[in-house]
């Protein structure tokens, strides 16, 4: 499948030779919306946004994992309906990343698959890390040396999918949930442990349950190699992952994007976390970061939760619902 490309600087130093980043920025926001709509007075998909400092969420994305996967091995999954976006907030060139446009919205599970084949494709059974566009980090080079870490454990074992976790500071319902079990031999002195239960977006009572029991919040930041994802994807969701790969066996040939938009208008939605993390019999970790001032940006009472800790008191938090 054709990958378009754009910005490129010049190559930092990577996590491996063979890493490939793959940024999700498909979504539309539908949470976040009337925070967007305050700040743009029209809705804008929340990857686009202008949050906090000068960039789009996207942007501090690829500048976060830039200095370890260089724009080159960097995929960034969207909507053809987003690619206007690109056009007004990036300039494109032939040093990457490369951009998957997906024809039809048919959940994270398809972006991520999509990717995984494609990467394959080029780059037979390489390393890769998933970071959605909707993130905030406080301190990026322990969460880069994190990163590192994952990377490392699943080049070495590329049959294991290993998701970043987090400590959690409440029972948050809207969260994935990872409990981990023992520390991996195979993982030295990292922290990298075997995951007992992984649970996406659980109940109150259960997520109060987890918390108890010193689960960590699944940040949807997972690194394997391409075979790694691809088998977990034939094992949940058999018939998506059958129509993506199916569409990637046309690239380069003519009917190329007739294929993509037939796999995507017959294909069924998943949700990654929920179909795939959830339900995998392969093997799965979990990597512990310390306090790293993670933020997942997905509504306004996050995003106004994340700038006070900044020290930040932005103009429209009165004019929205706190608890939106």
């Amino acid at each position: 499948m054709e990958m378009r490309q754009t910005m490129s600087p010049t190559r930092p130093q990577a996590v491996s030779d063979r890493m490939w980043a793959v940024v999700l920025a498909g979504g539309e926001g539908v949470r976040l919306r009337p925070l967007i709509r305050q700040l743009y007075d029209q809705d804008v998909p929340k990857q686009y946004a202008v949050l906090t400092g000068g960039r789009t969420l996207l942007e501090q994305t690829l500048e976060r994992i830039r200095p370890i996967v260089p724009p080159e091995r960097t995929v960034v999954v969207t909507m053809a309906s987003h690619l206007r976006y690109f056009a007004r907030d990036l300039r494109y060139s032939e040093g990457g990343p490369h951009v998957l446009a997906q024809p039809q919205d048919r959940g994270t599970a398809a972006g991520i698959l999509l990717a995984a084949h494609c990467i394959q494709s080029r780059d037979h059974g390489a390393p890769m890390t998933i970071f959605p566009a909707d993130h905030f980090v406080r301190d990026e080079a322990t969460f880069r040396r994190f990163i590192g870490i994952m990377g490392g454990f699943v080049e070495k074992h590329p049959e294991w999918l290993v998701a970043m976790g987090v400590s959690p500071t409440g029972a948050e319902p809207e969260f994935g949930w990872i409990q981990p079990g023992e520390r991996l031999p195979a993982a030295g002195y990292a922290p990298i442990f075997r995951t007992r239960r992984f649970v996406e977006k659980p109940s109150t009572e259960m997520a109060a349950g987890l918390w108890a029991a010193g689960a960590l919040w699944s940040t949807f930041i997972v690194a394997g190699s391409t075979w790694a994802f691809i088998d977990a994807g034939r094992e949940c969701v058999p018939r998506l992952d059958e129509r993506l790969a199916r569409a990637v066996a046309f690239t380069g040939a003519e009917h190329e994007h007739w294929a993509l938009g037939q796999a995507f208008a017959l294909a069924p939605s998943a949700n990654f976390s929920r179909s795939v993390l959830q339900m995998t019999t392969k093997p799965l970790a979990v990597a512990e970061v310390p306090d790293i001032g993670w933020h997942d940006l997905g509504t306004p009472a996050r995003v106004l939760r994340m700038m006070r800790q900044l020290g930040m008191t932005p103009s429209w938090a009165e004019a929205l619902n706190p608890a939106s």
